[in-house]
């Protein structure tokens, strides 16, 4: 058995192995996590989680899959932070500046406190990217917020209430859409899926069991 450590889930008080993480110590302490978490059949990023240690007043936020857990750890899960999300029509927007003054104005009224960047889960220089959109120049805030998993956990710090995840979603969708160089190759394939080509690969594969399946995604071809 692992040495233990008491942690506080929601306020109540836990004994678990200290060599495991967050998620799995909820589970371990009895929590079932069936939705939300992205190795838990949902999304990643959805695990995102506030915590502090006793006698230390500073708020940390993480995701609960890869941070492990430490003694007088104080722990509550954000399973979603309601973001601002403007509805637009990819096909019907430009990639100009405007279209960021448009659907998210709030990025103009950022003060610099990089409190979001100082909270992001994955390290990402959340305010410089915020930036970049504020500029127009959505390929460098597209590579810049690129490995963002939409926690939210900065949107929860910032006092001008700026959707980041959301802002840097647009960006990426503009970059591809409109300045990144046409890939025929996917295009191709786009078109094999819209006319049925793969149904029955797909029909063949839903009907196996998942421990087959496992065995075929762990040997499969990777295209270099």
């Amino acid at each position: 058995m692992s040495d233990m450590c008491n942690i506080f889930l929601f306020g109540k008080k836990y004994e678990v192995p200290s060599n495991l993480t967050i998620m799995k110590a909820m589970e371990y302490a009895g929590y079932q996590l069936v939705r939300g978490c992205g190795c838990r059949n949902g999304f990643c990023g959805a695990c995102a989680t506030i915590y502090r240690i006793a006698g230390d007043r500073e708020l940390k936020a993480c995701l609960a899959c890869q941070t492990k857990v430490e003694e007088g750890m104080y722990i509550a899960t954000l399973p979603f932070f309601p973001l601002v999300k403007p509805v637009y029509d990819i096909e019907k927007v430009s990639p100009t500046q405007a279209i960021m003054m448009q659907l998210f104005p709030e990025i103009y009224s950022c003060i610099g406190c990089n409190a979001c960047t100082k909270s992001c889960t994955q390290s990402l220089n959340v305010m410089q990217y915020i930036a970049y959109a504020q500029r127009g120049d959505f390929k460098k805030c597209a590579e810049e917020s690129f490995d963002c998993v939409m926690c939210g956990v900065c949107s929860s710090r910032c006092p001008a209430g700026i959707s980041h995840p959301q802002v840097a979603m647009l960006a990426r969708r503009l970059n591809g859409k409109y300045l990144e160089p046409s890939c025929e190759h996917l295009n191709r394939r786009v078109t094999e899926i819209n006319e049925g080509t793969f149904d029955k690969l797909i029909e063949d594969l839903m009907g196996k069991p998942i421990a087959e399946i496992k065995e075929l995604y762990n040997n499969r071809e990777i295209e270099k």
